[in-house]
């Protein structure tokens, strides 16, 4: 499969030492100045938020803290009501879901979106569906990267709640996406297959970046090199995740004050 690059799962990805210098030459996926409200109550107030080719970068924060907005921002779901999008250097502002994922912007969503009346193998070939040759065989192997193999007949409807959102995984990463963004895909999924989807990132090829909203902490350390912390909105604080998570105040913020866990939702 093209997209699998095998790495030590026991290794976390580092922070790109090319990080500083994509940025500063424009490449990657970068957001300026982006503000978004509904009504009076502001979402989203961020002066950057930057992900080089090959970031691993979780975005963590309480509950309305905008995570969840900022990926739809990156997506194309939402149009922010002042900011700029740049990908690669091109402005991407107000190009949609559609034209992000041809460029090589996947993503997942909090709940499952997978089309229930197509099977598991008709949902990956869709996913591919801006390629001009995706054989079964590629789209196969996905369904096999997600553990869903087997369920390639069966309808997406009838799949259980933790097997849809591998089946989305599977969906976003048959696009073989540059940019791959993840709204808490540990959301539901047992513990078999947390280990695998935490496989599947680890073996992800260098060259794609992951941009992770997840509560679940030990996802995020295992998965993560960066970490952005939100709060109503803001950036409160951002840096190498070891650094990140070590710090008392975001422990405060994030985790009541207990030093770890899995205590506050996304």
């Amino acid at each position: 499969m093209r997209i699998v690059h095998r790495v030590d799962p026991d290794k976390v990805p580092a922070v790109s030492s090319r990080r500083d210098a994509d940025h500063a030459q424009g490449s990657g996926l970068v957001a300026t100045g982006l503000r978004h409200a509904y009504g009076r109550l502001t979402v989203l107030d961020l002066d950057r938020f930057a992900v080089a080719p090959g970031d691993r970068h979780a975005v963590i924060g309480p509950n309305g803290a905008g995570k969840s907005t900022l990926l739809g921002v990156l997506a194309g779901a939402i149009t922010p009501q002042t900011g700029h999008v740049t990908y690669n250097g091109r402005d991407i502002t107000g190009q949609g879901p559609a034209g992000r994922a041809r460029a090589g912007i996947g993503r997942t969503v909090q709940h499952p979106t997978v089309w229930p009346d197509l099977t598991c193998l008709d949902c990956v070939r869709v996913g591919g569906w801006h390629h001009r040759h995706h054989p079964d065989r590629t789209s196969l192997e996905v369904l096999d990267l997600v553990g869903l193999a087997d369920h390639a007949d069966q309808p997406a409807g009838a799949l259980s709640h933790g097997h849809r959102r591998m089946l989305d995984l599977a969906v976003a990463l048959a696009g073989e996406p540059r940019v791959l963004l993840l709204d808490e895909p540990a959301a539901g999924l047992t513990d078999t297959d947390t280990a695998r989807l935490l496989d599947i990132l680890h073996g992800l090829p260098a060259w794609m970046a992951v941009v992770l909203v997840e509560h679940h902490m030990h996802v995020v350390a295992a998965a993560a090199g960066w970490i952005t912390v939100l709060h109503h909105g803001r950036r409160y604080t951002d840096g190498p995740a070891d650094t990140v998570r070590a710090d008392p105040h975001v422990a405060a913020l994030y985790l009541g004050g207990g030093g770890g866990g899995d205590a506050a939702r996304a």
